[in-house]
């Protein structure tokens, strides 16, 4: 079966980058779009980035300028290179990718999350 797992996680304090990565692995056909999205505590789940199978990126207004979305398709793995991370940041970050399998099932594949605090 289909495994995502996000990595590169941690604590960081204001001003600070992290680098995340998103590993997919399994029976895959091809991965279409992967996107990064992150949940805080109280807050409703937001899009963060997203990259197209073709490598177009798109941003939420309060990243652009700060996060870079990019990806490795011989890898099957995305990146999330964060700079610039204020304690606003400090978020729960999933990966999804959006698969085909080998087993022609073509669906959202979620990662189980990696922690990003940010705070001095």
């Amino acid at each position: 079966q289909v495994q995502v797992v996000e990595s590169g996680g941690g604590l960081v304090q204001p001003g600070g980058s992290l680098r995340l990565s998103c590993a997919a692995s399994g029976s895959i056909f091809s991965i279409n779009a992967m996107r990064w999205h992150r949940q805080a505590p109280g807050k409703a789940r937001e899009l963060v980035a997203g990259i197209s199978s073709g490598g177009s990126t798109n941003y939420a207004d309060s990243v652009k300028g700060r996060f870079t979305i990019s990806r490795d398709n011989a890898k099957n793995t995305g990146y999330l290179q964060m700079y610039s991370l204020n304690p606003e940041d400090t978020a729960v970050y999933y990966c999804t990718a959006d698969i085909l399998t080998t087993g022609y099932v073509r669906r959202d594949f979620w990662g189980p999350g990696t922690q990003v605090t940010v705070s001095s």
